[in-house]
């Protein structure tokens, strides 16, 4: 996807040499249709310049910082040394995360879609999310929940939902925590196994969190959680421990939540 738009004095920008000259060189914007930028040789490096082409090639994608932009002279000045290493990398990253979500908006609404339905559900997303990549990541975390307040059809949400699934690589994280679970209870076995359920969620833990409870030794059970951020892992992981708690203690029992395995049971 490109932008129709220009870009704004500050923007940082991806682009390919297409030119060199002696007074600097000539950037395609990958990012914006059919513009072109100008990085004078001041520009290209910090220090004094002998020779453009020991510091950048023709055909070398570069990350640039927009300084400014006349729209009435169709001229959009760049620097390349302003951009630091971290800025580079980030952006960079940044501009592939939107080639993969260009892919996948290409899957989900085919290969031939035009370029009108192409903008219309591409602004839909955009209206509610800070990129396509990021639309893309939240429907394959939340399904379709992601997509509740954007502004499409049923059906388009489905197909972006089920792309976003078969496609997007979800980062997770895994947390783990203990609970001691004790029953006083002639039917201690059952109230245990009551509490661990509790623990587990009883099916109502979400899906895109996956939450196992595993026996560590008498009185000790280990809660591992895998979910997409470490808010929610810890959330999910602190409110299966209480669940087991709350259950245990309505039947008389003990229960207790610690972080860290009891050095005893090592």
């Amino acid at each position: 996807m490109q932008y129709s738009g220009w870009p704004e004095p500050g923007e940082l920008v991806v682009g390919e040499i297409d030119e060199i000259a002696d007074f600097g060189v000539f950037v395609d914007l990958d990012e914006y249709e059919n513009k072109r930028g100008l990085c004078h040789i001041s520009e290209v490096a910090s220090g004094w310049i002998k020779n453009v082409r020991d510091h950048v090639r023709e055909g070398q994608t570069v990350v640039a910082k927009v300084l400014d932009v006349d729209e009435s002279s169709q001229q959009i000045d760049l620097s390349i040394k302003d951009v630091n290493e971290h800025q580079r990398k980030e952006k960079i990253q940044e501009w592939k995360n939107e080639q993969k979500a260009d892919n996948w908006m290409l899957l989900a609404l085919g290969e031939d879609v035009s370029d009108d339905r192409y903008s219309t559900v591409a602004n839909a997303l955009l209206a509610e999310h800070d990129s396509l990549y990021d639309a893309f990541e939240s429907a394959a975390i939340h399904g379709e929940d992601a997509l509740a307040d954007v502004d499409l059809d049923d059906d388009v949400v489905e197909t972006i939902v089920e792309t976003a699934r078969e496609n997007v690589s979800v980062p997770y994280v895994n947390v783990t925590g203990y609970v001691d679970l004790e029953s006083f209870d002639p039917d201690g076995v059952d109230r245990l196994k009551e509490a661990l359920q509790a623990a587990e969620g009883n099916g109502d833990v979400p899906d895109e969190v996956e939450l196992t409870v595993s026996y560590v030794g008498s009185p000790e059970y280990r809660i591992q959680v895998k979910a997409p951020d470490y808010k929610t892992a810890e959330d999910q992981l602190e409110a299966a421990a209480e669940r087991a708690r709350e259950s245990i203690e309505a039947t008389g029992g003990s229960g207790e939540f610690h972080r860290e395995r009891r050095e005893d049971d090592e």
